[in-house]
Formats: structure tokens, sequence, C-alpha cells
């Protein structure tokens, strides 16, 4: 998939997403190196400069990701998810490298009555989603050449998620409140995977939207979750405002992928085929 010699660097190569990034290279012969905490820190210079020293490609998956914590530990997610991006930037360009970024639909306000297209404009309610946008800027203002995916409602094997943290709830509770005014299409990290691993050949640039193929609500969700698990779970409809918590969460994450399936070889799967395959994993 890549020129014969190219390095790939993954950043965050053990997270939920970089896993399966290593993964989906390992079975295309990609020569990768994956890269995590604790031997590797991203907001550490000399240890960044050394990593990415030869690579033509870097993969940034490496994120602050609490939301809430993001409230008050503002300033630690802004290192990760805005200062070590831009410095990246920099040295990527002074090396040539191309830089494949994630982001997130955290970086909208959710108020938007349709889906989300690359060009709206972004306008974050909490301090992570704030602190990503400002990675992009920063990653824009490097002059790199870059391609930033923002992804949304991501799921794997190798982290907590919303699917794990709603089984693992199932396991000790028989009644459940899930809210069904959060709108947006659940998003196997298989499946982004693959579409990074193609991207690292073809190397487009700019900003590009992807998510699964459809649209639903938390609530419906997780009915579609238990129902194939066979569980016994009574899901009760709530709303997001009934939920008390420190960081502000978008009511629509839904995207609009038309821009990223114009480049892709395949067509993007439905997220209910993507979810039961996980969900016969588990």
């Amino acid at each position: 998939m890549t020129s014969t010699g190219d390095k790939v660097v993954i950043l965050g190569g053990r997270g939920m997403l970089g896993s399966d990034i290593a993964d989906e290279c390992k079975k295309h012969d990609v020569n990768f190196t994956a890269l995590d905490l604790p031997e590797f820190d991203i907001t550490n210079e000399q240890q960044l400069r050394a990593v990415i020293k030869d690579a033509a490609v870097i993969i940034n998956c490496a994120a602050y990701t609490n939301v809430d914590k993001a409230e008050t530990e503002t300033e630690a997610a802004f290192l990760v998810n805005a200062e070590a991006v831009g410095l990246l930037g920099v040295l990527a360009r002074k090396n040539d490298a191309w830089v494949l970024h994630i982001s997130t639909d955290f970086v909208f306000d959710g108020a938007l009555k349709r889906p989300y297209i690359e060009t709206d404009i972004p306008n974050p309610i909490n301090a992570y989603g704030m602190s990503k946008l400002a990675g992009e800027k920063l990653l824009i203002e490097s002059r790199c050449r870059r391609c930033i995916i923002r992804l949304e409602w991501t799921y794997g094997k190798h982290g907590d998620n919303f699917v794990t943290k709603l089984v693992k709830r199932a396991k000790e509770q028989k009644q459940l409140k899930v809210v069904d005014d959060q709108v947006g299409s659940p998003t196997a990290t298989t499946e982004a995977a693959k579409m990074i691993c193609e991207f690292i050949s073809k190397r487009p640039l700019g900003l590009y939207h992807f998510a699964a193929d459809g649209y639903t609500n938390r609530f419906d969700m997780a009915k579609f979750i238990f129902d194939k698990l066979k569980c016994p779970v009574e899901v009760i409809a709530c709303k997001t405002a009934d939920f008390a918590s420190p960081a502000k969460r978008p009511l629509n994450s839904r995207f609009n992928c038309a821009k990223i399936r114009r480049l892709l070889d395949k067509s993007i799967v439905h997220w209910q085929r993507a979810l039961e395959e996980f969900l016969t994993q588990l």
C-alpha cells in the first residue's frame, strides 16, 4: 500500500483506534512503527523529533480523550490535543512527511438540524472539543502536508467506549437509562482503520468527515445491542439534560460523508452491520 521503503509511524498506536490501524497495516505488509505511552509521550519534543525523523507518513491517534475530566484538566488536554499537534506539524513540514490527524465531532455544538459537512463552522461546547479544534488549527498553520479526519461515536475491542460500558452495566443492572436525544453514527474503529490504511497510499490533503453509514440515537443503539446479544435488559429512554455531567455533549453528531466517499474504493459499511459483527466478538 505504500511505496518501497516508506516508513509509517502511528502515534497513539496502542489505543482503541491505533491498535486497529496497526492490525490493518500488518495485513497489508505496511512498514510501520506503533508508539504509545509510557515509552512515548507526544508532548515530549525530544521524543517526537526522534520517532518521526525518518517517517514518510505520520498517523496521529494520540489524544487526551476524557471529555469530563478535560473540564478541570484543561491545560493537559490542550497540551496533548493542541500544542503537541502543532509541533508535530512543524516537524513534519521540515521532514516533508504527510500527516494524517484524527479529530472529532465534538468540534461542533450539535445545534445544526442536518448532518455536518466539512465547511460548517465549528463551535465546540466543551474543553475537549476546544482542544481538538485548536489542534486542527495549529496543524493547518504549520503548513505541513496533512489530512484531518473527524470521527464520531467510535467503538472497538482495545478500549472503553459506549458499547463496552453499556454491556458491562447490563451485567450489574437489569434496567438502564439511555438518552434518546443524541443522534449520530456508531463507528467501528476497524472500519476507520481500513479507510486510514487506504489513505496511506493515496495521501489526500484536506479535511474529511468519516462515520458509519446511517444514523441512530443512543437509546435505539442500546436496544439494538441488547437485542443482538439476547440480553434481558429494560432500556428506558431519557434526555441528556437528565444526566448531570461536567462537560456538555453535542446532541447532533451526524456527519455528511459525501466528500470522503468519493475517495474510497469501497462503500462505507452501515452501522448496524459493523456493530453486529463487533458484538459477535464480545
